[in-house]
């Protein structure tokens, strides 16, 4: 039988700390790539994607990098409402736990 094999995927914040480990490093990109755990020719990959976008600040576009403030602003906001919705309701069942009387 085949096995599946699940793609994973790379925050922006990894490649790029990764293609800065390349451009500041003495190391091969092969090396780098067999630490970091990934094949190098991905890495080349991001490489050049990031040397090619660098002057337009906007590497690996993606879920991260939203390009209207307002749209992250928004974004940031529903993240922090839903935390503390979900604080709440935590705090309302350890109220209703801890109000009951004793029997």
């Amino acid at each position: 039988m085949k096995e599946k094999h699940t793609r994973r995927r790379y925050s922006k914040q990894f490649k790029t700390d990764a293609v800065e480990l390349v451009l500041r490093s003495n190391k091969t990109v092969a090396e780098i790539a067999g630490d970091l755990g990934i094949r190098a020719e991905l890495l080349y990959r991001w490489k050049a994607a990031y040397q090619y976008q660098a002057k337009q600040n906007s590497s690996f576009p993606g879920n991260d990098h939203l390009k209207d403030p307002e749209t992250e602003k928004l974004r940031r906001l529903e993240r922090e409402l839903q935390s503390v919705k979900e604080e709440r309701d935590i705090l309302k069942k350890a109220l209703a736990l801890f109000s009951r009387n004793p029997q």
